[in-house]
This record gives structure tokens, C-alpha cells and sequence, in this order.
């Protein structure tokens, strides 16, 4: 798998740490149940389909966030962070 990176271009998946969906996780209260950490630490999604994830590009420091099928592995969009 190929990610443009917005400041390097086109570049090997290998050179990309991969952080996970790029949505805002709601973190519980310090006074939580232990249920509620449960499931923010540990359940995640795992969609067949598009998916928006968040990526680094370690030789430059661009992060980006990849929109992608996970069943082909096909990327539709790269969006640059600032």
C-alpha cells in the first residue's frame, strides 16, 4: 500500500506509523467504572469498509488523515494536518 504524503508525496506504507480512526475518543472520568475504561481502552471498531485513520510519516513529521476501503486497501482521499 502506497500513502501520499502531503509533504513527501507518494511513499511506502512502511514509512507511515499507523495511530488509528481518526475520531475523538471520549475519555471517561478519573472516577469512572471500570466498564467505562473497559471500553475506551480496549473496544475499538473494526469496519469492513471506509474507514478515516489517522497517519504519520516519520521521515518528515506530517501527519495525515487517510480515507480508505480496509477490504481493498484502496485510498480515496490524504488530508494533511497542521
Amino acid at each position: 500500500m502506497r500513502i501520499s504524503c502531503p509533504c513527501c508525496g507518494p511513499r511506502d506504507r512502511r514509512e507511515f506509523t499507523y495511530y488509528g480512526a481518526a475520531v475523538y475518543l471520549n475519555r471517561p472520568a478519573a472516577d469512572a467504572s471500570a466498564g467505562d475504561w473497559d471500553e475506551y481502552l480496549h473496544l475499538r471498531d473494526n469496519p469492513a469498509g471506509e474507514t478515516r485513520d489517522l497517519w504519520y510519516h516519520d521521515p518528515c513529521g506530517a501527519w495525515a488523515v487517510v480515507t480508505r476501503d480496509t477490504i481493498s486497501h484502496a485510498i480515496s482521499a490524504v488530508e494533511g494536518l497542521v
